[in-house]
């Protein structure tokens, strides 16, 4: 198993974070994020980071004003770093757990669950279909009703769409921002960043808004509705 496919092992995680222990976070860091974060996560509710790795970003929701942010990984050995280097921290909780079984937690624990890049890791590797559903339908699980998913990811609404709706009934809206944001801070983004970005089933809307392969993460705003 080389590359991509490894994603969703913990060995690899494992060996990743033994030899780059330096922080690192996948296609967003928390300044450019926070005010997505702050329209849809209250702060007063727990938030669940999945995938958190060695990011900063939890660090950041914390000095923001984020008062319970629990951090799970399934590399033990980023779990260990994180929580020897956050030991003074109590409002930022790390454990060692799988996102496809997440059975530690009870139905209903949290207000708003943040994925920067997980989902899409899995879907790197085998029976990828398999697994992401099962990813989703824990996330739904342990969610509160009318409690959010915001998924940071880098795939399109063709992509995405069908396979959010098809594992739960989520609300979803959809937002977008350039994938440089932080580094560049343009003034003239392709989109605005609270705005959501039109929808419709196939997400075909989209493209009609931002043109083809705009240089974005898209940024899911899940809602669990329970009918």
């Amino acid at each position: 198993m080389t590359g991509t496919q490894a994603y969703g092992e913990p060995w690899y995680w494992d060996n990743r974070y033994s030899n780059e222990p330096g922080p690192f976070d996948w296609y967003q860091k928390y300044p450019s994020l926070a005010p997505i974060i702050n329209l849809y996560a209250p702060r007063s509710n727990p938030i669940l980071v999945v995938g958190s790795g060695n990011s900063a970003f939890s660090e950041g929701m914390v000095d923001d004003g984020y008062t319970d942010v629990v951090n799970i990984d399934i590399s033990s050995v980023v779990i260990e770093a994180m929580q020897n280097k956050y030991q003074d921290r109590p409002n930022l909780k790390y454990m060692t757990m799988d996102v496809r079984d997440m059975s530690p937690f009870g139905s209903g624990s949290f207000g708003a669950i943040i994925d920067k890049g997980t989902l899409d890791s899995i879907l790197c590797g085998n029976n990828s279909r398999q697994h992401a559903t099962k990813m989703l339908e824990e996330i739904w699980r342990v969610l509160k009703d009318k409690g959010v998913y915001i998924l940071v990811t880098y795939g399109a609404p063709l992509y995405r769409m069908r396979l959010l709706r098809d594992s739960c009934s989520w609300t979803i809206k959809l937002h977008v921002i350039e994938k440089l944001a932080s580094e560049d801070k343009s003034d003239n983004p392709v989109w605005e960043l609270t705005k959501p970005v039109p929808l419709n089933d196939d997400g075909s809307a989209v493209d009609e808004v931002l043109g083809q392969n705009p240089d974005v993460h898209y940024i899911y705003i899940c809602t669990k509705e329970i009918i």
